[in-house]
């Protein structure tokens, strides 16, 4: 009934009700005509830089805003309500059961992501939404084999990661286009929940992703602006984190604190996505073949100028600066492999809170006891910004990676083949999270992967045998490991497996990777939702 507006697919009829109102499809048609344009030229703008890097222009903070990196007396907002003390925050995908034991799990936060953990099927996407609102009404209740699963008296502040920019949501059109992704998320949670978050003494609180420009948070910042007017709450009630998970955003960090002074709750290390762009960004650079995933630690040079300077940043603005996810999940039947694994966790948050973080991510909620005891024994007060790192100095260079210990392995190889596929074919299916040898494997990880797999394959890279790393070689990896997916990923479907197959197998003969497996994908789920051709902007 919105003039313009066209709901291109029937999947949740119940739920599409709930949330398709008259009402949020009138605020979404209203975000899309105002910042659409913006978003596009962004984007390009994405694609013209890219190709700067490719021909050789090094990455460098930029210099048209040094008088902001300068300039020491620009503070940021402080923390919205329930956002002071946020020592441990639990992550994962918008399904009910998981909500409610998310939110219950004893950890500070919870960022409930719909972005790399999530499939975006639209049934996913609405149905996520109706059970986010009733949480935060405190109306949530879920049944499973007979066990009841209901919210605590007090459960975690709620945040929401909407997907990235380059995301768009082919099943609602605006004036005969798609809509943003990163809008429908964000406007359809703002418009149901704000005034009820804020009537509850917390607030519309966010994770942004994937951004790789300061404009782009600049459009974030308009966005909230033109969204609390729209509804009638006061401007600076939104609070926004922003996952510095690309390589140019690194060089930007002040920058996009700047643009979101007023709404900002600072930054996060989203590890596994810059470790993808490090890769993606420098895909022209011979120089930069990275070794195995797991030799690509927090401790490598270019990872650790990365955290030392986001904490500096932060902490210099007055805001939290968040640590990153570990992988590592529960292993119930191994008691001495859980240990060596928790080891780990209790090891990488130790790093975490004894450089300056004010908080970490865990994947699980059996994990927070062991992040919490430690950020406990080891953070005093609700958050560290006094810890200023005044010694730290990072330059352009110490960002980028070089000379990065470790080996290509036929063991690294088959492990990048294994999550490749099995995500794949898992996302195609529905799901964005799995777990494959007990890490918990989501988008990012996946495309780690794959990027990997295309620039060894690029680069003509040999393993440590001293065997190249050639087309044939990995198609015969592909080969030998596809049937085992079926056992680390169960539930895949043979037809989702061989496009994920054919997915790889393309990817490693291209000049250069696709810019998401995501946007790739989604066609696939567009077409599982009954949407026509002609709304898809990409395609296999």
């Amino acid at each position: 009934m919105v003039a313009g507006v066209q709901i291109q697919t029937k999947v949740a009829p119940k739920a599409q009700a709930e949330i398709l109102t008259d009402g949020a499809l009138a605020f979404l048609a209203a975000l899309h005509r105002t910042f659409e344009s913006t978003r596009q030229s962004l984007l390009v703008a994405r694609d013209v830089a890219q190709r700067r890097f490719d021909s050789g222009v090094p990455l460098d903070f930029p210099p048209e805003t040094a008088h902001i990196r300068a300039e020491p007396s620009w503070h940021c907002a402080p923390p919205g309500p329930g956002l002071e003390d946020r020592r441990v925050e639990i992550t994962g995908p918008t399904d009910r059961k998981m909500v409610i034991n998310a939110l219950n799990s004893g950890a500070k936060t919870f960022m409930a992501d719909f972005e790399d953990s999530s499939a975006p099927t639209f049934a996913n996407m609405i149905n996520g939404q109706v059970n986010l609102r009733d949480a935060i009404k405190r109306e949530i209740d879920f049944e499973s084999g007979g066990k009841q699963y209901k919210l605590s008296q007090n459960p975690a502040v709620l945040l929401v990661r909407p997907r990235g920019w380059h995301l768009d949501e082919t099943r609602v059109t605006v004036d005969n286009a798609p809509i943003s992704g990163s809008l429908f998320d964000f406007a359809l949670y703002f418009y149901h929940n704000a005034h009820e978050l804020v009537k509850r003494g917390s607030g519309p609180y966010f994770y942004l992703p994937k951004m790789e420009h300061y404009l782009e948070a600049r459009l974030w910042n308009d966005v909230f602006l033109f969204s609390q007017s729209y509804i009638g709450i006061p401007h600076n009630t939104i609070r926004a984190t922003v996952l510095i998970e690309t390589l140019p955003a690194a060089f930007q960090m002040e920058e996009i604190l700047f643009e979101l002074r007023n709404h900002s709750a600072g930054l996060n290390c989203g590890r596994w996505d810059y470790i993808f762009s490090a890769i993606k960004k420098r895909r022209a650079d011979r120089s930069a073949v990275l070794p195995d995933r797991k030799d690509v630690t927090m401790t490598v040079p270019f990872m650790d100028a990365y955290v030392r300077l986001l904490i500096q940043t932060c902490h210099r603005r007055k805001v939290a600066a968040m640590g990153g996810m570990s992988a590592q999940i529960p292993i119930k039947d191994d008691p001495k492999a859980n240990e060596v694994a928790m080891e780990k966790v209790r090891a990488d948050k130790y790093r975490e809170v004894t450089s300056g973080h004010d908080g970490t991510w865990i994947a699980h909620p059996l994990i927070n006891g062991i992040a919490l005891k430690v950020f406990n024994e080891n953070m005093l007060g609700p958050n560290q910004y006094h810890i200023r790192r005044e010694d730290v100095r990072v330059a352009a260079s110490d960002l980028l990676s070089k000379n990065v210990p470790g080996k290509i392995t036929e063991d690294g190889v088959r492990s990048n083949v294994s999550v490749a596929l099995a995500y794949s074919a898992a996302w195609i299916g529905g799901n964005g999270c799995i777990p494959v040898n007990y890490l918990m494997e989501d988008a990012a990880t996946a495309e780690i992967a794959r990027v990997q797999i295309w620039q060894w394959v690029k680069y003509n890279a040999r393993l440590d045998t001293g065997e190249p790393v050639t087309v044939e070689y990995v198609d015969r990896i592909i080969a030998e490991q596809a049937p085992g997916v079926k056992k680390i990923a169960p539930g895949v479907k043979d037809d989702h497996l061989k496009v994920a197959v054919s997915y790889l197998k393309s990817q490693i003969r291209q000049q250069w990777p696709s810019e998401f497996l995501t946007s790739d994908l989604m066609p696939y789920l567009s077409i599982a939702d009954g949407v026509e051709a002609k709304w898809q902007r990409s395609a296999l």
